[in-house]
């Protein structure tokens, strides 16, 4: 015996209208193709679903036992294909996104808050840590994207060109430097620089040691903390550190901010996002959608030829 949601939703109709002509008409079949269904059903189950008189049709009482069952079944049925057509559509889910900067200000927070308000219903959970390791987290599938400040020419993922943030230095506010409109870089080589081991850490180091031509660029006092716990040391006189100016719009008493200079003027650093082609996330095409719309790669249309 096998009987279908179609056999339900036209015995519901029937018991909501008690009349198979209008029930008919209500379904937009023919009143002899839906009492043959209601007859059909009826011989399937060895029960009387309906009492046909002159006067309509009416649910007997072993019917109306079948009618509550039948609408508890079409009403769940429907509720999960509505869910499912939405997750399917990267509406309501989960993304999990790698992240090595701050958030407090610019295109990540930016991004981040376009997608929250497109996608209320989409659960996104954030994870930090080194370009190499969130690199590898998109590579095992343990990430669905990730925001990168160094490119990765050799991996078979997927990347897009983002966003470049310039390069700031916090500074106690009673440092000499603070008084400076700008910072040179060379102004940073006798400097005691609280140096994160996570985030972008490596990548600072990476951009000093260029900048300064030394690899040894100054006194690094390295940390396993985060940038809050960083900028609250530069605050107490501990150091001065490298950050993003994403960072700029959390204030942390006794901080101040100026941009690092190179004698092209600020300097900056580039993003990438990086995600799997493999990775069969509903909730990721509609992120990568607002990235695309956002900060479209014109990487290709300014190659020559």
């Amino acid at each position: 015996m096998s009987v279908e949601l179609r056999d339900l939703r036209w015995a519901i109709v029937a018991a909501q209208h008690r009349s198979l002509r209008q029930a008919a008409e209500a379904l937009d079949i023919r009143q002899s193709t839906l009492s043959r269904g209601l007859r059909d059903l009826e011989f399937q189950l060895g029960a009387t679903l309906f009492e046909r008189t002159n006067g309509g049709t009416r649910p007997t009482v072993v019917g109306q036992e079948f009618l509550d069952a039948a609408r508890r079944i079409v009403e769940e049925t429907e509720a999960i294909t509505a869910r499912l057509r939405i997750r399917s559509r990267g509406e309501s889910g989960q993304l999990t996104i790698g992240v090595h900067a701050s958030l407090s200000a610019g295109n990540l927070r930016a991004t981040l808050v376009d997608h929250r308000h497109r996608f209320p219903d989409v659960e996104t959970q954030l994870v930090d840590g080194s370009s190499d390791h969130l690199i590898s987290d998109v590579a095992s599938s343990a990430i669905d994207v990730a925001f990168v400040a160094e490119n990765y020419p050799g991996r078979d993922d997927k990347s897009l060109s983002v966003w470049s943030e310039r390069v700031v230095v916090a500074l106690p506010e009673d440092h000499l430097l603070a008084s400076r409109d700008i910072v040179h870089w060379s102004e940073l080589r006798h400097e005691a620089l609280l140096l994160p081991q996570r985030g972008l850490g490596p990548e600072f180091l990476k951009l000093l040691v260029s900048k300064v031509g030394h690899s040894d660029p100054c006194r690094l006092l390295r940390h396993d903390v985060g940038l809050d716990r960083l900028l609250t040391l530069v605050g107490a006189g501990w150091g001065i550190l490298l950050a993003l100016e994403g960072a700029t719009g959390a204030a942390y008493p006794g901080v101040t901010y100026r941009e690092v200079h190179d004698t092209d003027g600020p300097t900056r650093l580039a993003f990438r996002a990086y995600w799997r082609q493999a990775n069969c996330n509903p909730s990721l095409p509609p992120f990568l959608a607002i990235l695309r719309e956002r900060y479209p790669d014109l990487s290709g249309a300014l190659a020559p030829g």
